[in-house]
């Protein structure tokens, strides 16, 4: 395939149209943690020194050079190993999903696909809200594929709608003044999808069908909020005046299934869907609405002007009833999904579970914001074994009773070996470790000042108190599924070192981080439930021709560049998966990338696909024989909208762009072959 060269001009990163929709413009105000907790630096401590050093030289970034793309292959270079065997893509800027030779491609499901009996036919130009919520929900992010049966020839695929980007849903979209059916359109696009797939013996494509598991959840879905903060006068409301019942669920972004089969979804940018609060006078109040970016008067979307629940002034606690993880067991289409309360309240990336020898679970998640925190949640209870409904009736309450920790993480270099441009310190690595700090356990708060209550619906608040650590947006963490090692995504961070922000620290080592890096974590002896571990970033992201960068060693000729770091996921060999947003700050699109993380390939980093122009990779699942990916707001640039659409992905011709689940697999002369294989 030949491929474009980049465009000329193209935006060095996420579309500013994007920022407005999908997070309420964060990245254009300052980040909201303007706490004093000790910085990086003061709680910095120089333990015992590192080895060798590890780290191959690094090159030179001549002005003006292009991008590295990857090299031919090499004499001497390690075989790839199981599940990374294949033809890299190219880096590109192409209105179309980019697979590896010899692999196929298709669509799973599209934004307004039927899901439901009676959903009509997909009609841009006469869309409902009684029709949007019998159909596949707008923006894709996080997806999980549940086996119905042992063939995995039919599977429940489950999908959360993060957002929606109204200017590129409806033609001749006012945002000043948004028509009611608009708005009532796009509640019905937000929350999560379920629907049964079916797949051929011999061909990787997966086909929607009708069944009695397939399910819209959308903003008028019931919620039930559970754990320790349900019922407190903090989440009480006109509607619900005992704190326990929350219509919807929005912005969800990535997400987990659980060891007893269950999904788990984080709820993250809430603070641009509620407007005016700059009418709170009280300035307690008004200091932890802003802590969580919930300030100014008319919202983008203006939902305030058609439900008082989306205005701060008339619903001063509608706010606290979102950014929590929650739980949606797909398997009973009759079960109301709940909000757990015990995981605190911020900008949940996500939340994944890692099961303790003695079966008790713990999650992580990461707050997707600047300067924000990782969590850490040990259940007080124990997983029941086995997939009855009995079972995960009872592990759906393991997140509600346990300890809440924040982490704070340590250096082993010198401060002045971490100068902000990204160059490794003496030892070869950005390494050192780190302490689990706890917040609340069930009513208990170990937060001075704070109640437990307090600490669980302002977690953010309790987290400076204590000292945590700040970190580039943290995103998608989940536990190898062999060794047991944490991997974060943490993003990027363009402020850090701003005037009257912390400068670079170890785990976070470049000033002006447009690209972030991926963490490596590793419990003490391996240990689930320990409260202290050791660190080092496994990768640096960027252009691999710039010595900012870093590929845990491996030769930085011979890997992908690679920007943004958003969703983790591993395959059925160990390898690390990597799916991206952002990664326009290099002139490309974003991709999925593979990279082992073990033996003499560790750190070499492939482009296995990309996504249309304007597009983010979400939501990766990578199993034996079909890897899928969520392609997320595809035309999504600035200048372009309904009536300009930059993109025309998936359908062609002159349709608009929509939001969809795209299957990938590489057939075989009997049927399907491994990926990577």
């Amino acid at each position: 395939m030949k491929f474009l060269p980049l465009l000329a001009g193209h935006s060095p990163s996420r579309a500013s149209v994007t920022c407005t929709y999908r997070c309420g413009d964060a990245c254009f105000h300052d980040a909201p943690n303007t706490s004093d907790n000790p910085t990086f630096a003061e709680v910095l401590g120089a333990v015992s020194r590192r080895g060798a050093l590890k780290a191959t030289a690094v090159v030179a970034l001549a002005a003006g050079t292009p991008i590295a793309l990857a090299a031919p292959a090499a004499a001497g270079r390690p075989k790839p190993p199981p599940g990374t065997d294949y033809q890299r893509v190219r880096p590109n800027t192409l209105d179309a999903v980019v697979v590896p030779e010899g692999y196929q491609q298709g669509i799973v499901i599209r934004w307004g696909d039927a899901v439901l009996p009676g959903a009509p036919e997909f009609d841009f130009d006469h869309q409902t809200a009684e029709a949007q919520a019998k159909q596949f929900g707008y923006n894709c992010d996080f997806a999980a594929l549940l086996p119905l049966d042992r063939w995995g020839l039919s599977s429940l695929l489950v999908t959360n709608h993060e957002y929606t980007s109204e200017e590129f849903m409806f033609r001749g979209y006012d945002r000043d003044n948004p028509t009611e059916e608009q708005v009532k359109i796009a509640w019905a696009a937000h929350g999560l999808t379920v629907v049964q797939v079916s797949r051929g013996r011999d061909t990787g494509h997966l086909r929607p069908r009708m069944s009695r598991y397939n399910r819209r959840i959308t903003l008028h879905t019931p919620f039930k909020v559970t754990g320790p903060a349900a019922g407190s006068d903090l989440l009480k409301t006109a509607a619900d005046p005992t704190g326990t019942v929350v219509l919807g669920t929005m912005n969800n972004c990535a997400g987990g299934v659980t060891p007893w089969g269950t999904i788990l979804s984080g709820e993250e940018n809430i603070n641009q869907y509620f407007g005016n609060a700059e009418t709170v006078t009280d300035p307690v109040a008004r200091k932890r609405y802003a802590r969580y970016g919930i300030k100014g008067t008319a919202t983008t979307r203006k939902w305030e002007r058609f439900d008082a629940r989306w205005d701060i002034a008339r619903e001063p606690n509608e706010a606290h009833r979102f950014g929590w993880v929650i739980e949606l067991d797909p398997n009973d289409p009759d079960s109301a999904p709940v909000k757990h309360t015990h995981l605190g309240r911020f900008k949940h990336e996500t939340a994944n579970i890692r099961v303790a020898k003695d079966g008790r679970v713990v999650a992580y998640s990461g707050d997707d914001e600047r300067f924000e925190y990782i969590y850490k949640f040990i259940s007080k209870g124990r997983m029941k074994p086995g997939d009855s409904a009995h079972a995960r009736r009872h592990n759906m309450t393991l997140l509600d009773d346990g300890t809440l920790y924040v982490g704070r993480f340590t250096g082993d270099s010198p401060a002045a070996e971490i100068d902000g441009t990204g160059k490794l310190p003496k030892d070869g690595e950005f390494d050192g470790g780190g302490e689990w700090i706890p917040l609340a356990s069930g009513t208990k708060s170990f937060v001075d000042g704070m109640t437990a209550e307090e600490v669980y619906v302002f977690t953010r608040e309790a987290a400076d108190r204590v000292g945590a650590t700040k970190m580039d947006r943290p995103e998608d963490i989940q536990a190898h599924p062999r060794t047991g090692r944490i991997y974060c995504a943490l993003s990027n961070n363009v402020e850090r070192g701003n005037p009257g922000k912390e400068g670079a620290t170890e785990p976070n080592p470049r000033l002006n981080n447009k690209h972030g890096q991926v963490l490596e974590l590793e419990e003490r002896r391996g240990d689930a439930l320990a409260l202290t571990f050791s660190w080092r970033l496994f990768l640096v992201c960027g252009d691999p021709a710039s010595p900012d960068t870093y590929f845990a060693g491996f030769p930085k000729d011979q890997v992908s560049p690679i920007s943004s770091p958003d969703n983790v996921a591993f395959d059925k060999h160990g390898n690390l998966w990597i799916s991206t947003d952002s990664a326009g700050a290099l002139g490309i699109n974003d991709g999925l990338y593979s990279v082992p993380l073990e033996g003499r390939n560790r750190g070499e980093l492939k482009l296995f696909l990309t996504v249309p122009r304007g597009a983010e990779t979400c939501g990766p699942i990578v199993e034996e024989k079909i890897v899928t990916v969520c392609v997320q707001h595809p035309g999504e640039v600035d200048g372009a909208n309904a009536d300009k659409p930059a993109s025309h992905w998936p359908d062609g011709g002159e349709n608009q762009p929509r939001p969809s689940v795209v299957a990938v697999w590489k057939p075989g002369k009997h049927g399907l072959s491994d990926i990577g294989s």
